[in-house]
């Protein structure tokens, strides 16, 4: 199932057309999104979605979001699901159509949560390291490449992905060009090591989680420490766990990195997972 609103707050069919051609989010990817996870009718941590997505617009210049629209949307949009208990929310905001006024084109989008996701939660997942071509401190020196902005351009995070199939896995740790961690091409890399949860810093040029923020309020709250620094990829290989945390994934296990059998982290990830779900 799919449902579709704009930012008016009307809910109009998913299978019309509705995007020109020479929308700049269709031909150049020039938008911005995010994703935000709905359970029971219920939007999980849509704030700090909306702020994020105003983040990235800043960062591509774009005009800001409409805020109220976008909940505007995004309320229609629960008002008209009849799909399952969970749903992806969609917010998406382009620079519009190509040579015309500069109004900017928005809508709020659910779809299905797939089975995949929904297995891998329960089951983890086979991961790859690769790298990303960048290094420390090119986030700032170059603003312009966008680095954790959450933009349209998804192309290098989709063939990264398909990389890792190859490799017979199905997701990917991106690495900076000094063997440090950065981030998944959708998700924010979390390191278990005993009682305490590191996730690198969004400094480097990654994106600040939305997940990755709420499970550590809740672990906090049950006395583990919690900790935003520096992780080299050799530290992952025997790490008491490693996570991959999003929206839609919510919190899933890596029980394999590049072929190589990961410390058992099962009964910390149940762990985990009861605290995340905790704050909702």
């Amino acid at each position: 199932m799919r449902v579709l609103a704009l930012l008016d707050g009307t809910p109009v069919d998913p299978e019309a057309p509705r995007i020109r051609v020479d929308d700049l989010g269709l031909v150049r990817g020039d938008g911005v999104f995010e994703t935000v996870l709905v359970v029971a009718g219920e939007p999980r941590e849509l704030g700090p979605h909306l702020d994020r997505l105003a983040r990235s617009a800043a960062m591509l210049d774009l005009p800001a979001p409409d805020r109220a629209a976008f909940e505007r949307a995004a309320a229609a949009v629960l008002r008209e699901w009849a799909g399952g208990r969970e749903m992806a929310l969609k917010l998406v905001l382009t620079r519009g159509v190509e040579g015309g006024d500069g109004t900017p084109t928005g809508f709020a989008l659910g779809v299905e949560v797939t089975p995949k996701v929904f297995a891998q939660r329960a089951d983890g997942l086979a991961a790859v390291t690769l790298e990303r071509g960048i290094e420390p401190g090119l986030a700032e020196r170059a603003p312009w490449l966008l680095l954790g902005a959450k933009t349209l351009s998804y192309a290098v995070n989709m063939a990264a992905l398909r990389e890792a199939e190859k490799r017979g896995a199905n997701e990917v740790v991106f690495t900076a060009a000094d063997g440090s961690v950065l981030e998944g091409p959708t998700s924010t890399v979390v390191v278990v090591r005993g009682r305490e949860l590191v996730t690198p810093p969004a400094a480097l040029g990654i994106l600040p989680g939305t997940t990755q923020a709420a499970l550590f309020r809740a672990a906090a709250r049950a006395g583990w420490a919690v900790r935003v620094g520096p992780v080299a990829v050799d530290e992952l290989y025997d790490a008491d766990g490693v996570l991959l945390t999003s929206s839609v994934r919510k919190i899933t296990r890596v029980h394999t990195l590049d072929g190589k059998t990961l410390p058992d982290s099962t009964d910390v990830h149940r762990e985990l997972t009861d605290l995340y779900e905790s704050e909702y």
